[in-house]
């Protein structure tokens, strides 16, 4: 058997590892393996999750939260993703502590890493520029793509923490250059890929007939990894339409979605890339099951919230946003309880019965919604039971046609999503 392959075996419900990393990692009880078949449908949704890189879990509250974040622990999350349907897994970079996370295994290694432990799962490693050149990071991602047959892509961020540049000698830009740099950064990243020989003469970043070699693999429909890019303001809207392959969104509000979507395949279509702009929203997801029991948790959550820290994270993210010229940075909107949760992710609304988190996640995929990343807050049992109960029913009612008809999909669900009027006193 391959280095680097896994068996798994359902009828004794154990998992059994044959990867190299056997002797580190524990078998790990598994009940439930979806059908071999389950991601065939070329039109599905399709589900990624956050890495736990980082320590301190995916929320910032004192509530105990069964998610490590070392490597074996790692390991243990990501075959079980792969095992019960997860396609793709989002690792976090992070150069300093802070808002709760203590210690910190750098996101491109930590990436490579989880891929040899899996045989399907793509990994999307994030790439900060200023700290990253292209030209070290083509390189990197060149050649673990050939280790991996194909299943690195990058998730390139603009960054938002001051402190993590100033300690480590970087300059802090405003928000319109630090995304200029990063559409930079892509644009190269693209070009060192394709091009036989690359030259480029940008504002932060020179190529003179750089060739690299190997370049990444050539696979049918991706002619490189695929390059992931976030935000909300104008900047990272106009990135996402020039450059980027997966445009990812914060929580947001029906309205919210539409106008950001329809917004950025405005964009793209007048350059001629519409049919290339795709998209990804980050969700938060509790599954119980009553709708009751699921809220119950989330108030929980919030309400055991780490005030310090999500005030002070609430204070750099705002702050790094406020130099956008339409105020429209990702948090602008984000109140203290959003916070919570890095990425707005309680604002998906996927909180409630396994029937209520399907119905919404059709809505998302019937908006032009292709993947959805999701957080947990107890990754020891929470990807397995997510992918039991949630994955195959969106799968079975994909089936049924359903995810297609946007219309018909909000009649069903979408007065969750609605935004709140005010009431007027």
């Amino acid at each position: 058997m391959a280095a680097d392959s896994i068996t798994i075996t359902a009828n004794s419900g154990n998992l059994v590892l044959e990867n190299g990393h056997a002797n580190s990692v524990q078998n790990r009880s598994q009940n439930y393996v979806a059908e071999t078949d389950i991601n065939d449908a070329p039109d599905r949704v399709k589900f990624a999750y956050w890495v736990p890189n980082v320590s301190g879990g995916l929320v910032i509250s004192k509530i105990p939260q069964r998610t490590k974040w070392d490597y074996e622990s790692n390991v243990r999350y990501a075959q079980t993703a792969e095992a019960v349907g997860f396609e793709y897994a989002l690792s976090q970079i992070r150069f300093m502590a802070g808002y709760g996370a203590e210690n910190q295994h750098e996101s491109v290694s930590f990436s490579q890493a989880l891929l040899h432990a899996t045989t399907k799962l793509n990994v999307i490693a994030a790439l900060l520029p200023g700290p990253w050149n292209p030209a070290v990071a083509a390189k990197q991602i060149a050649s673990i793509d050939h280790y991996t047959n194909g299943r690195i892509s990058v998730n390139v961020v603009s960054g938002w923490f001051k402190a993590e540049f100033t300690s480590i000698g970087q300059w802090w830009l405003e928000h319109a250059e630090r995304y200029r740099r990063s559409r930079e950064f892509i644009e190269c990243l693209r070009g060192i890929w394709t091009n036989e020989k690359f030259t480029f003469k940008g504002d932060f970043y020179q190529f003179h007939d750089y060739p690299l070699s190997p370049k990444p693999l050539k696979l049918p429909g991706r002619p490189h990894p695929l390059i992931f890019q976030g935000g909300n303001s104008e900047d990272a809207r106009d990135n996402g339409a020039h450059v980027s392959d997966y445009y990812f969104m914060n929580g947001n509000t029906l309205e919210g979605f539409q106008e950001q979507i329809a917004d950025v395949k405005r964009r793209a279509r007048v350059v001629g890339r519409e049919d290339q702009i795709h998209f990804a929203v980050n969700g938060f997801a509790i599954v119980k099951e009553t709708e009751a029991e699921a809220h119950q948790l989330l108030a929980e959550i919030q309400g055991k919230a780490d005030k310090e820290a999500v005030n002070a994270f609430g204070d750099a993210v705002k702050q790094a946003g406020a130099s956008t010229g339409n105020k429209k940075g990702m948090w602008a909107d984000s109140k203290f309880e959003d916070l919570v949760q890095y990425n707005d992710g309680f604002k998906t609304k996927l909180i409630g019965t396994k029937e209520q988190v399907a119905d919404r996640i059709l809505l998302l995929k019937s908006l032009g919604i292709d993947i959805v990343l999701l957080a947990f807050l107890h990754y020891e049992e929470d990807i397995k039971n997510f992918g039991e109960q949630v994955l195959t029913l969106v799968r079975e009612l994909e089936k049924e046609g359903r995810g297609k008809n946007a219309e018909d999909e909000i009649a069903r669900t979408g007065e969750v999503y609605r935004a709140k009027k005010q009431e007027v006193k």
